[in-house]
């Protein structure tokens, strides 16, 4: 068993109380990367009181030094970036070109809210009455708690982390315990901080229950599957504490008579197909309209042999394992289900080894003659499976997209621009893509609705997730008022 990696904690890379000890391996080759404590409350509890302790000083920051810090922080994950992608394609087994670009989209968010941070302002609100004034100024919440799931470790948690920090929170991070690895050595980047601004404690679920009911946290950032996020809800709860919760989804994609096929076809299989399919806002209902549904197939199969699996260090790698044997058997049960239920596996639906690689790797699969109503249009298929339903015409793929418990993305290719604002208006996604899927944008909001989560990430929706409005009414007349008792000396109209 390796050496425990240290936990941060005030500034300070510390020995975790825990000895409970949680091996890191790689997904791709099963090799070793490292251990890690599963905390306990005492390491927990080290953690928040440290957060709360920073606190004030850190909100009292002022905007432009914060920002210069922010910024500071994005410049030190930049350096470090090389490095940062080779251990995040090791543990988490995206390729490494993956892995760079997401080190990019990371910088990137600590930079975009140093700057919307800075110019963020409250309101002038026009008065009641005479000599009276009244604004609103937006307040940090205290001590959050980020939690993030294993596919986007760093990216998730810039995007709670950078905002939490430029509305004036502190933070105590756990990252995911498959791969926590990636997260402790972005965290070297946090010490131009003060400390306590930002701690890191690791572990698996209990851990993070422990941090979801300490009394000192104020509002937990999570991002996870609806089974979870209602298990972290109903503990908030006890204590009334406040959430964003980002969830699962099973996102559609539609592909109308008149898209492009040479951009449909490999545009709907990166979207479903990326970071081996293990993306919350992937693509896994693909509703392709009749009359072009048996080319886009055809066409689909060709290119989704002609894709590399295998080693996430090799730049030839295109998709890689797997997080775990747990996700491979998942995926399994759940291919061989949608099979029982009438779905044809035109191509892969099975494990797969690569060159003697021992990870967890499931072929590229593509299923057809998937019935809308079936597992694959119900329940989150977290791996490489594409899921082909036909669509009699536009408005029919339209209505079985919307027709689903969740909401966080959709996608649709279309010349159309009627039926692309048709669709739009008419389904409940959080995000709806047009022709270009799964693209972000910092100052465009994140999250789902109705199963998919409550909140908002990125743009001034996700800094003002961190924050809470309190209203300022100031009466620069100090006067008795004549709505004060005793009501006797006041008259009552029609009386």
């Amino acid at each position: 068993m390796p050496q425990l990696h240290p936990i941060l904690v005030n500034g300070q890379w510390v020995a975790p109380h825990s000895t409970k000890a949680r091996t890191i391996t790689n997904p791709s080759t099963l090799e070793t990367l490292g251990a890690v404590a599963d905390c306990d409350l005492h390491d927990v509890d080290h953690a928040v009181m440290a957060a709360l302790n920073a606190q004030r000083a850190w909100w009292k920051v002022p905007g432009v030094e914060k920002a210069r810090l922010l910024r500071e922080v994005a410049a030190r994950i930049r350096e470090k970036g090389p490095e940062l992608a080779r251990l995040l394609a090791r543990e988490t087994g995206k390729p490494l070109i993956e892995g760079v670009d997401c080190i990019d989209w990371v910088a990137i968010c600590f930079e975009y809210y140093a700057e919307i941070g800075r110019r963020s302002y409250g309101n002038s609100i026009p008065p009641g009455a005479a000599h009276q004034i009244n604004f609103t100024i937006k307040e940090p919440f205290g001590v959050v708690a980020v939690i993030v799931p294993f596919n986007f470790p760093l990216l998730l948690t810039a995007w709670k982390v950078a905002p939490a920090l430029a509305a004036g929170n502190t933070v105590v991070c756990k990252p995911p315990h498959q791969n926590p690895l990636s997260n402790l050595l972005m965290a070297t980047c946090y010490d131009v901080l003060p400390p306590g601004v930002v701690n890191v404690v690791t572990g698996a679920g209990p851990t993070g229950e422990e941090l979801v009911r300490h009394p000192k946290v104020d509002l937990i950032a999570f991002t996870g599957s609806v089974a979870a996020g209602r298990r972290v809800a109903s503990m908030a709860a006890e204590q009334l504490k406040k959430l964003n919760l980002e969830l699962g989804s099973v996102d559609p994609f539609i592909v109308c008579e008149d898209a492009d096929l040479d951009v449909a076809v490999p545009g709907v299989a990166w979207a479903r197909l990326l970071n081996a399919g293990q993306v919350c806002t992937s693509s896994k209902r693909i509703y392709v309209v009749q009359s072009i549904a048996g080319e886009f197939t055809r066409r689909m199969e060709q290119y989704v042999k002609s894709l590399v699996v295998g080693d996430p260090m090799n730049p030839e790698t295109d998709i890689g394992p797997l997080i775990s044997d747990e996700a491979l058997a998942t995926v399994e049960q759940q291919v061989a289900v949608s099979v029982q239920q009438g779905a044809r596996v035109l191509l892969g639906g099975r494990r797969r080894k690569h060159n003697g690689l021992k990870g967890h790797f499931y072929e590229p699969t593509i299923l057809t003659d998937v019935e809308h109503g079936t597992l694959p249009t119900r329940e989150e298929i977290f791996g490489p499976v594409i899921s082909i339903t036909v669509a009699r015409d536009s408005d029919h793929a339209i209505e079985m997209a919307n027709d689903s418990q969740y909401g966080l993305g959709a996608c649709i290719y279309t010349a159309s621009l009627e039926t692309a604002m048709k669709a739009m208006e008419f389904i409940k996604a959080g995000t709806f893509w047009i022709n270009d899927p799964l693209t972000d944008n910092n100052a465009g909001p994140f999250g789902g609705m109705r199963l998919s989560g409550l909140g908002r990430e990125l743009g001034e929706e996700g800094l003002d997730a961190f924050r809470e409005p309190k209203h300022v009414h100031l009466d620069y007349v100090m006067e008795r008022k004549d709505f004060w008792y005793p009501y006797r000396d006041r008259p009552i109209p029609g009386k």
